[in-house]
């Protein structure tokens, strides 16, 4: 599937006609969907999804709620990150509605051919107009985990502080008192 929209000016009924089996956001007016990811993809979310909620989410280490594939809704964007993270003392409580308004602390992005130039461009300009103040981008087929930092808001400018391949450990801001094993991201 390509990069192109559905449809511009879309709205929110617009999206909820998407079918189930596609993801379906909505950047700057413009409509996409792309397929449901690969396993390579799903495996890696889910792995380090489960590891973070153990970690921060469970045992409350640094007060963190962590959610697979939030509905994020910002004016008339529409972003579907593969996991985010708000601090307990933004959102003290996972609240009983479809979707937040309020801007994650982190989102991860894990890429796919379909994914990767609007996870890179729209998807990220949007995190920082919003203020979400760190990202990470995996890829699971190059085995790199890439994590990034905010650095101004007004110039959706981000700054790569690290970048990590292969199966080592890692410590990445804002989970680094613990170590992630990259090994059990990739199949």
């Amino acid at each position: 599937m390509t990069n192109k929209p559905l449809k511009k000016h879309a709205t929110y009924d617009d999206l909820c006609d998407v079918p189930d089996n596609l993801v379906a956001e909505i950047f700057d007016g413009e409509l996409y969907a792309t397929p449901r990811p690969a396993l390579p993809h799903t495996h890696a979310s889910s792995a380090l999804g489960a590891t973070l909620f153990g970690s921060f989410h469970r045992s409350g280490r640094g007060g963190w709620i962590i959610l697979d594939e939030p509905e994020l809704h910002f004016g008339n964007d529409v972003l579907v990150p593969d996991i985010a993270g708000w601090r307990r003392a933004r959102l003290p409580a996972v609240p009983a509605a479809p979707y937040l308004t309020i801007a994650p602390d982190w989102v991860c992005e894990v890429l796919s051919a379909s994914t990767e130039a609007l996870d890179r461009g729209a998807k990220l300009r949007i995190y920082a107009r919003e203020g979400v103040p760190h990202a990470w981008l995996i890829d699971p087929l190059r085995h790199t985990l890439e994590a990034l930092t905010l650095e101004s808001r007004e110039a959706a400018q981000w700054t790569v502080r690290s970048v990590h391949e292969g199966r080592g450990g890692v410590r990445a801001a804002p989970f680094d008192s613990i170590e992630i094993d990259l090994g059990t991201l990739w199949i």
